[in-house]
């Protein structure tokens, strides 16, 4: 299935220079010949695998949005590159023209849709935690005078602020550069949890070198709504994004994709996460819509 989604792609790790108007992602495509995604190591939405080729379940639907780029724009050799981002960096890389859409993990909210812009969602995740098997942590009123950590600049931090305010846990927060680097914290015992989006969780301890050694647990503290990120007031390429993601959705490409990451073995160890789309993701297919309640 994913060498039918790539079939026809040039595929280079490479920064495209800055158009001069970045919110023409057409023209800039156009006249570069060229869709560079921002991706960052956030299997299974996107990483880079053993052969060192960037792979995974966002991506794979942006390489069906690069299909559709060089139909619409007739650009038979399109070529598709890639900017590694942080959780920092993916907001600057696209507001800066430094990549044309984002392919991650990234929350579409209120506050975002001011900066960025999104297409429908493609995931629906909780917020919970992960600790280590035998922990007295069962839930977060356990997290009293404890330390946690989460990946900097993402929606968690306040989340888990807001909780330990409210409940006076008294919560000592440590921010890591990435999903990897908080997971290790763990590990190591510098920290008691690592709060994040529940999927990652269950993606992290899956490749650890023991996952039964780890237990993800906890209330769902929220909602996340993960969308495809592109540039604001980008009305003709936002069209055909969602187009296309339509388009997906309509004749089951969508579905295939969803099926290969979550419910499948794949890569050299045969990971399978196991998890069955959900029903908020499944209902929301049935009317697509880029806006959140939040």
């Amino acid at each position: 299935m994913r060498g039918v989604i790539k079939h026809g792609l040039t595929f280079l790790c490479i920064l495209t220079p800055l158009a001069a108007n970045a919110g023409d992602t057409i023209s800039k495509i156009r006249d570069s010949q060229t869709i560079t995604f921002a991706y960052r190591e956030t299997a299974p939405f996107s990483y880079t695998d053993e052969n060192k080729q960037i792979v995974g379940y966002s991506i794979d639907m942006c390489l069906k949005i690069a299909d559709a780029v060089k139909r619409e724009l007739k650009l038979p050799n399109l070529k598709v590159a890639y900017v590694p981002v942080d959780s920092t960096t993916r907001f600057s890389s696209i507001i800066d023209g430094k990549a044309d859409m984002e392919c991650g993990s990234t929350t579409n909210n209120a506050e975002r849709r001011t900066r960025v812009g999104f297409t429908v969602p493609n995931f629906f995740s909780s917020v919970r935690m992960i600790v280590k098997k035998g922990s007295d942590i069962k839930n977060w009123s356990d997290l009293r005078g404890k330390t946690i950590v989460i990946t900097k600049s993402t929606t968690t931090i306040d989340l888990v602020n807001d909780r330990s305010n409210v409940r006076s846990l008294n919560i000592k927060v440590v921010e890591a550069k990435d999903d990897a680097e908080s997971f290790s914290f763990v590990e190591q015992g510098k920290a008691d949890a690592y709060a994040m989006d529940d999927v990652l969780l269950y993606s992290l301890r899956a490749t650890a070198r023991t996952p039964s050694d780890f237990t993800v647990l906890g209330d769902p503290l929220s909602i996340e709504q993960y969308s495809l990120m592109f540039r604001k007031d980008d009305p003709a390429f936002k069209q055909l994004v969602d187009k296309e993601m339509v388009r997906m959705i309509n004749e089951g490409d969508f579905q295939k994709i969803y099926s290969f990451w979550f419910t499948q073995p794949h890569g050299s160890k045969k990971v399978n996460m196991g998890m069955p789309m959900g029903y908020l993701l499944r209902d929301s297919l049935l009317y697509p819509s880029d806006k959140t309640a939040q």
